[in-house]
Protein backbone atom coordinates (compact mmCIF):
# COMPACT_ATOMS: atom_id res chain seq x y z
CA UNK A 1 0.00 0.00 0.00
CA UNK A 2 1.17 3.48 -0.85
CA UNK A 3 2.01 5.79 2.03
CA UNK A 4 -0.47 8.53 0.38
CA UNK A 5 -3.34 5.58 0.55
CA UNK A 6 -2.04 5.07 4.03
CA UNK A 7 -2.26 8.61 5.22
CA UNK A 8 -5.92 8.83 4.02
CA UNK A 9 -7.41 5.73 5.66
CA UNK A 10 -10.33 6.63 8.36
CA UNK A 11 -9.50 5.15 12.25
CA UNK A 12 -11.77 2.10 11.19
CA UNK A 13 -9.94 1.38 8.07
CA UNK A 14 -6.50 1.31 10.06
CA UNK A 15 -8.05 -0.88 12.60
CA UNK A 16 -9.31 -3.56 9.81
CA UNK A 17 -5.77 -3.64 8.28
CA UNK A 18 -4.09 -3.56 11.69
CA UNK A 19 -6.41 -6.54 12.66
CA UNK A 20 -5.82 -8.44 9.27
CA UNK A 21 -2.05 -8.33 9.69
CA UNK A 22 -2.32 -9.59 12.98
CA UNK A 23 -4.72 -12.41 12.09
CA UNK A 24 -1.74 -13.22 9.51
CA UNK A 25 1.33 -13.10 11.48
CA UNK A 26 -0.91 -15.40 14.06
CA UNK A 27 -2.02 -17.81 11.63
CA UNK A 28 1.87 -18.99 11.20
CA UNK A 29 1.40 -19.63 7.84
CA UNK A 30 3.77 -16.43 6.30
CA UNK A 31 7.31 -16.59 6.72
CA UNK A 32 9.85 -14.73 9.12
CA UNK A 33 10.69 -11.92 6.97
CA UNK A 34 6.90 -11.57 6.11
CA UNK A 35 6.05 -11.69 9.65
CA UNK A 36 8.46 -8.98 10.09
CA UNK A 37 7.71 -7.09 6.94
CA UNK A 38 4.08 -7.23 8.59
CA UNK A 39 4.77 -6.11 12.15
CA UNK A 40 6.62 -3.00 10.84
CA UNK A 41 3.31 -1.76 9.15
CA UNK A 42 1.24 -3.20 12.09
CA UNK A 43 3.47 -0.71 14.17
CA UNK A 44 2.76 1.69 11.95
CA UNK A 45 -0.51 1.84 11.61
CA UNK A 46 -1.07 1.59 15.92
CA UNK A 47 1.09 4.91 16.10
CA UNK A 48 -1.29 6.49 13.36
CA UNK A 49 -4.46 5.25 15.01
CA UNK A 50 -2.64 6.26 18.57
CA UNK A 51 -2.37 9.95 16.90
CA UNK A 52 -6.10 10.48 16.09
CA UNK A 53 -7.62 9.09 18.97
CA UNK A 54 -5.08 11.76 21.30
CA UNK A 55 -6.66 14.21 18.63
CA UNK A 56 -9.93 13.27 19.66
CA UNK A 57 -9.42 13.02 22.79
CA UNK A 58 -8.25 16.75 22.91
CA UNK A 59 -11.48 17.61 21.26
CA UNK A 60 -13.72 16.02 23.75
CA UNK A 61 -10.78 18.21 26.53
CA UNK A 62 -12.36 21.32 24.76
CA UNK A 63 -15.82 20.65 25.47
CA UNK A 64 -17.60 22.74 28.19
CA UNK A 65 -19.67 22.95 30.33
CA UNK A 66 -22.24 26.00 30.35
CA UNK A 67 -25.18 27.69 31.49
CA UNK A 68 -26.98 26.72 28.68
CA UNK A 69 -25.42 23.46 28.13
CA UNK A 70 -22.61 21.73 26.12
CA UNK A 71 -20.19 24.35 24.11
CA UNK A 72 -17.61 22.84 21.71
CA UNK A 73 -14.82 25.48 20.64
CA UNK A 74 -14.35 24.89 16.19
CA UNK A 75 -11.86 22.69 15.28
CA UNK A 76 -11.48 21.32 11.53
CA UNK A 77 -13.32 18.22 11.40
CA UNK A 78 -9.96 16.18 8.87
CA UNK A 79 -7.90 17.56 11.53
CA UNK A 80 -9.93 15.70 13.82
CA UNK A 81 -10.70 12.38 12.53
CA UNK A 82 -7.35 12.14 11.43
CA UNK A 83 -7.43 12.28 7.58
CA UNK A 84 -4.34 14.59 7.82
CA UNK A 85 -2.62 11.57 10.45
CA UNK A 86 0.54 10.23 9.04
Amino acid sequence: MSQEKAASQTFEESVAQLEQIVAAIESGQIGLEQSLAKYEQGMELVKKCRTILDKAEKRIEQLSETNCGVKAEGMDAKQVLGNDAS
